[in-house]
This record gives C-alpha cells, sequence and structure tokens, in this order.
C-alpha cells in the first residue's frame, strides 16, 4: 500500500499528463477518430500501464484505489484514452496475474506492466452481447496447437494492441451451451489468422480504438491458453469485475469535468444583466450535479476499498458503474441544458462529454445487468452491507 504522500504524487503525476497531454488535443482526436497510441506509449513508460501489476512482474504494485484516482484525472481529459489504460490495467492484467503461467507472465505481463506492449479484450460478439455465455467463436485442438475460427464484435484496442485476450468456445456442442466449455487465449496481434477491421464510427469515446476481429484458422501454440480449459468465462467474469470498477470511475471523470466546465460557464455567462451563476435555479442545478458526482466517487472508492481488503466487490462494483454511469449521464444533460444552444455545439466542450458518457450505461455490461448482478447479490445475502 502507498503512503498518502506517495499516493499524491501519483496523481498529481496523472493530472499533469492529463492536462498537458491530453486534453488540449481530445476536441481534435475526437473530431478525426484518432487513436493516440503515442500518448499511450508515454504513459506506459510513465509506469500508469503497469499501476496494479506487481512489483515482481515490473508493475508498480499499487492498490486499486490509487489506481482508480489516477484512472479518473486521464477520464476527465479524455475518457478514450481512459478506456484503453482501463482494459490494460484491469481486465487484461487481472486475468494474467491470476491466471497465467511463469513463462507466460515473463513474455506478456512483465512488458505490460512497463508500457512496451498494449494489451485488448475480446468477449462480444454480434450475436453475444449481454448474453456471452452464447458466444459462437471456436477453437479446435490439432495436435500440439489450437485453431481458432469465428469473429468478435466491439473489441477494444482490436486494431491497435500488440496482445488480445480473446474467448472462444472450445467444447464440441458449439454455441448456446452456456459458460462451460469457454476459454480464454493469448493472443498476439501480429499472428496470421487475426484480421481487425475497420475502426467502427462510434457516437463518442471516438478516439479509442474499436473494431470487430476476424479469427481466420488462427493457429496458436498450446501455451497460449489462459489457465484451464473450459474455464475463460469464469476468468472474463473476473477481469470485468475489476473493469467496471475502471468504467464507473471513467463515467466519474466525464461527469467532474462537466460540472467544472458548468461552474466556470454560469459565473461568465450572464442573462437579464447578471451571471446566471446568480440564480437559484441555476445554483440548485449545480448543487445537484456536484452532489451526485461526489457520491459516485465516493461509491467506486468503498468498492475499491473492499476489492483490495480481499471481500467480495462483485455486487459494489456494479453498484458503483451502475450509479455512475448513470449520474454521468444525468450531469453531461444538465451541463448541456445550462449552456443552452452553446451546449448542443460541438465548439463546447459539454457535447462530447456527453457523447462519452452514454457508453457507460453501456459496456462492461448495460445498467440492466448490473442490476440483476446486484439482486442477486441481494437475494444470497439479505443484511448485505
Amino acid at each position: 500500500m502507498p503512503t498518502a504522500t506517495e499516493q499524491l504524487q501519483v496523481v498529481e503525476l496523472a493530472r499533469e499528463f492529463a492536462r498537458e497531454k491530453i486534453e488540449p488535443h481530445a476536441a481534435e482526436w475526437d473530431r478525426t477518430k484518432h487513436f493516440a497510441r503515442d500518448v499511450i506509449d508515454e504513459l506506459g513508460r510513465l509506469g500508469f500501464l503497469g499501476m496494479i501489476t506487481p512489483e515482481e512482474y515490473d508493475g508498480m504494485g499499487l492498490d486499486t484505489l490509487t489506481y482508480l484516482l489516477a484512472l479518473e484525472e486521464i477520464s476527465a481529459a479524455d475518457a478514450s484514452i481512459a478506456v484503453s489504460m482501463g482494459i490494460h490495467n484491469a481486465i487484461t492484467t487481472t486475468m494474467l496475474v491470476k491466471h497465467g503461467t511463469p513463462p507466460q507472465k515473463k513474455r506478456w505481463l512483465k512488458p505490460m506492466a512497463r508500457g512496451e506492449i498494449l494489451a485488448g479484450f475480446a468477449l462480444s460478439e454480434a450475436d453475444a452481447g449481454s448474453d456471452p455465455a452464447s458466444l459462437a467463436a471456436q477453437g479446435v485442438r490439432d495436435g500440439d496447437s489450437w485453431v481458432l475460427n469465428g469473429a468478435k464484435a466491439w473489441a477494444t484496442n482490436a486494431g491497435t494492441a500488440d496482445v488480445m485476450m480473446v474467448m472462444v468456445r472450445t467444447d464440441a456442442g458449439g454455441a448456446r451451451r452456456g459458460a462451460k466449455g469457454i476459454s480464454t487465449f493469448i493472443v498476439p496481434t501480429d499472428a496470421k489468422g487475426y484480421r481487425a477491421g475497420k475502426p467502427e464510427d462510434k457516437m463518442g469515446l471516438r478516439a479509442s480504438n474499436t473494431a470487430a476481429i476476424a479469427l481466420d484458422d488462427l493457429r496458436l501454440p498450446s501455451e497460449a491458453l489462459l489457465g484451464e480449459e473450459g474455464m475463460g468465462f469464469v476468468y472474463a467474469m473476473e477481469g470485468l469485475d475489476a473493469g467496471r470498477l475502471g468504467i464507473a470511475i471513467q463515467a466519474v471523470g466525464i461527469a467532474r469535468r462537466a460540472v467544472e466546465h458548468s461552474i466556470k460557464y454560469c459565473a461568465e455567462r450572464r442573462q437579464f444583466g447578471q451571471p446566471i451563476a446568480d440564480f437559484q435555479a441555476v445554483q440548485f442545478k449545480l448543487a445537484d450535479m456536484a452532489t451526485r458526482t461526489e457520491a459516485a466517487r465516493a461509491l467506486a472508492h468503498r468498492a475499491a476499498v473492499r476489492k483490495d481488503s480481499g471481500e467480495d466487490a462483485t455486487a459494489f462494483a456494479s453498484m458503483a458503474k451502475l450509479f455512475a454511469s448513470e449520474t454521468a449521464m444525468w450531469v453531461t444533460t444538465q451541463a448541456i441544458q445550462l449552456f443552452g444552444g452553446y451546449g448542443y455545439m460541438r465548439d463546447f466542450p459539454v457535447e462530447k462529454l456527453f457523447r462519452d458518457a452514454k457508453v457507460t450505461e453501456i459496456y462492461e455490461g448495460t445498467s440492466e445487468i448490473q442490476r440483476i448482478v446486484i439482486a442477486r447479490a441481494l437475494a444470497h445475502e439479505p443484511e448485505h452491507g
């Protein structure tokens, strides 16, 4: 665990980097759908791609709370950069730390932690979104190798990552056999048979690389299998527990920046001979925006503390993602209302924040799925607290 001083230094470094290297370019990256791999690489060299990786694997070995504090700073500057940082740090790293063999950790986890390679994650398919257990991509054993065929959809970092964690079915029953029989493979993106599609033209997070993946007779050695055969869905869910905390704090960063922009604008914008910040209706709206954002942050931090203490944090991660994502959507909607006609224009920052906020209610489990996860936890633990 870092000391308070060390934690503050990490957060200040993230804030400085976000303000100097990310935020001034975020609007242009959004317009041009530019994936700033050079900026991601620089984050990696500073250690931000190995924040929660144990020191023995060349990571910083930090706690989840410190990671979230740093990620919020990046998210407030540009959520597109934050999602790449989050997928790499949380999902793929978690899976490798927990289930990778010593050779796999040496080959992949160490350079990932040092920022020398970028990782991505591919679970969803066109017909397997909220029901990922119905995925159809197939892996077949062939001697000492595995041969993968199929297609994945909406994969983060698919066209720019150096390595992808890919979930395919390895049982013989085909799709819709449920979670059992799904395995995880470590797939180098330069492997023959791996092909990333054209980056998706998204509503928000336009500077994040999201693409479909085609697996065409992609042959991998047996050591590319992560952990046990047939356990890939379990591993993915473990990774998503960590990933959902990242999405929660990404939403907090978006909401926070919308509040900051709104406070500044309302102090400057004059109507009826006075700043609109003097009107009680505006003051109440700003107060509600700030309060909900603080509450979302507190819930995410509580989930992080539970995770770091070894307690089950699944339900709390879902609570944090659910509340923070819906908060970000509500706060950015209010921000546009406060900006009025200007809020609807791309020359002003809040419309981008609004577009970026929406996907936090969708990816890594929709709000509806989060409610199911939470409700199931409550049913098994009536005095949940």
